[in-house]
């Protein structure tokens, strides 16, 4: 019987990383542009990470790719306003029907996301990138966007479910943070491409 894709897997693996999808989880999601983080930087960041304790290096290695991402590598679309829009429509778009949409924030080469889903999360996460894939390519020449040539986004994404109250309240202000931490902005509602503005 084949598997219904809206279904939840709870625990199961993707990448060599485990994944929990269950209803009504607080889920943190990032995922990034194709040409984001090139393949030898990665390779070089993971060879550094590798030399930590094991307890370490999942961390470590998220800590220093953030930092990469941060300093705006590669096509930056997501910068373009247009592009940007489409995403934040996107994010929109099944809020209410597929998950509960809790923070946001649309960096120029990556997203974070906190959602708390009532469907697959690799269904919400591939309605998200398919739209603003298709957006982006049928009016790439039309607003002279630099689509990568690979494909707009990095296959797969990083997420982290949300174990409570006070992990909560970390994950939010982390995304809020981010244009802040990256350099883009003095106060977290400044950011135009953010759910910041909306606290305040």
């Amino acid at each position: 019987m084949p598997l219904n894709p809206d279904s939840q897997l709870g625990w199961y693996t993707s990448r060599r990383l485990p994944h929990f999808d269950a209803p009504h989880t607080f889920q943190f999601i990032s995922f990034r542009l194709s040409d984001s983080l090139p393949a030898a930087v990665l390779h070089e960041l993971k060879s550094e990470t590798d030399l930590l304790r094991i307890s370490q290096q999942s961390p470590a290695l998220r800590a220093r790719m953030e930092a990469y991402l941060d300093r705006g590598y590669g096509s930056c679309v997501l910068a373009r306003p247009e592009m940007a829009a489409q995403l934040k429509q996107a994010f929109s778009y099944y809020e209410r029907q597929r998950y509960e949409l809790l923070a946001w924030c649309i960096m120029p080469n990556h997203v974070h996301v906190l959602i708390k889903p009532t469907t697959s999360l690799p269904r919400i996460v591939q309605s998200w990138k398919t739209w603003t894939a298709r957006w982006a390519y049928q009016h790439a020449a039309e607003l002279r966007l630099e689509v990568p040539e690979g494909g707009l986004w990095m296959r797969g994404y990083w997420d982290r479910y949300v174990r409570d109250e006070k992990h909560l309240h970390v994950a939010i202000r982390y995304i809020h943070q981010n244009p802040v931490k990256a350099g883009l902005c003095s106060r977290p509602q400044d950011w135009p491409w953010s759910s910041a503005p909306a606290e305040e």
